[in-house]
C-alpha cells in the first residue's frame, strides 16, 4: 500500500512533505536505538519545508477551556520557563487548544479525578510548525547553553538531535497531543520560578524548579532518561504518580510516550499525518 504524504497546513496552503521516513518517530514512536525522550520530536521530516501562518484553526479545534475550564494550564511555551529561556515563536497567549475528540476526552478523565481530589494540568497542547522550528533553530547554536544545567545537564546539546530530543517535525503540531501532569486540589499554583536556571530537572522536589504537580521523579521536558515513565530508578510515591496519570488517560484513549511521563496523545487521532501552523491564540479558535 503506499504510504500516505503528511501535510503541513498554513493559511489555506497545504504543503506535501513527502512519505515519513521509516523508523523515524512516524507516529510518536521512536526509533529502536534511540537512546532519549522525544517531547519535541515526532516524525523527522525532510529540512526546507516551511509553513505560512495560519490565522484560524480548522472547525474541530478549541480552546481546552471551553470544554473544561476546571484543567489547570500552565503553558511553559508562552512563558520564559522552558528549556530554551524565552517564549517560543506562535505562542501568543498561555492556551491550550486541541482537537475537539482529545479536549472530551481530557474532560472525561478529569471527571474521574476531581471526585479523587485531583485536577489534570497541562503544560503544552497544540503546538505550531513555527514553534518547532524554532526549537530546531535554537538546537542548531550551541552557543545557547543558558538552561542547560537544569533542563538538559547530562547531555551534550550537539547530541539533541541524534539522541531524539530534537526533530524537525512534533505529534503537537498535528492537534492531539498533549504534555501534562496530576495537581492535589488546593494546592497553591506554582509561580513557575525565574527564567534562569535553578537546580537539575532531575533533583529532589523541593529542590528544583517550583511546579504544583504531584511528584513525578523530575520536572516537565527533563531531558534524561529518568524522565522515561517506567524508568526503574524511579520507585515508590512518583513510580505510582506516573501510573495514576498514565492509568486514568488510558482509559480515555490516550497513549503514552514511553521516553515522557508527561506526553500523551489520544488515538485515532484526528489528523494523523497534517502538521498545522496557525497561532496558539484565542483568535485561531474564535466561534469554535
Amino acid at each position: 500500500m503506499k504510504k500516505r504524504t503528511p501535510l503541513l497546513v498554513g493559511a489555506g496552503v497545504v504543503l506535501a512533505l513527502g512519505p515519513l521516513t521509516p523508523g523515524a518517530h512516524a507516529s510518536d514512536a521512536r526509533a529502536p536505538d534511540a537512546r532519549a525522550p522525544d517531547a519535541r520530536a515526532s516524525g523527522a521530516q525532510a529540512a526546507g519545508a516551511r509553513a505560512v501562518p495560519a490565522a484560524k484553526a480548522p472547525e474541530d479545534f478549541v480552546a481546552l477551556s471551553s470544554v473544561d475550564a476546571s484543567i489547570v494550564q500552565d503553558m511553559r511555551y508562552a512563558t520564559k520557563v522552558n528549556f530554551i529561556g524565552r517564549r517560543i515563536d506562535g505562542y501568543r497567549q498561555p492556551l491550550c487548544i486541541l482537537t475537539r475528540p482529545a479536549a472530551e476526552a481530557l474532560h472525561r478523565a478529569q471527571e474521574k479525578l476531581l471526585p479523587q481530589g485531583y485536577s489534570l494540568k497541562v503544560y503544552d497542547c497544540y503546538r505550531p510548525q513555527r514553534a518547532v522550528d524554532a526549537f530546531v533553530r535554537w538546537a542548531e547554536d550551541l552557543d545557547d547553553e543558558r538552561m542547560k544545567p537544569e533542563f538538559y545537564p547530562r547531555v551534550a546539546k550537539d547530541r539533541l538531535f541524534a539522541d531524539g530530543y530534537i526533530a524537525e517535525k512534533s505529534g503537537h503540531s498535528r492537534g492531539s497531543t498533549v504534555d501534562l501532569t496530576i495537581v492535589a486540589l488546593g494546592s497553591p499554583p506554582a509561580a513557575g520560578g525565574p527564567a534562569r536556571p535553578v537546580r537539575p530537572c532531575y533533583a529532589p522536589q523541593g529542590e528544583r524548579r517550583p511546579d504544583d504537580s504531584v511528584d513525578m521523579g523530575t520536572g516537565f521536558d527533563c531531558f534524561d532518561t529518568l524522565a522515561h515513565t517506567d524508568d526503574p530508578r524511579i520507585e515508590g510515591a512518583q513510580r505510582a504518580n506516573r501510573q495514576f496519570l498514565k492509568g486514568t488517560l488510558a482509559g480515555e484513549g490516550f497513549v503514552n510516550l514511553p521516553e515522557e511521563w508527561w506526553h500523551f496523545t489520544y488515538k485515532p487521532e484526528a489528523y494523523p499525518d497534517t502538521y498545522f501552523d496557525f497561532p496558539v491564540a484565542y483568535r485561531s479558535v474564535a466561534g469554535h
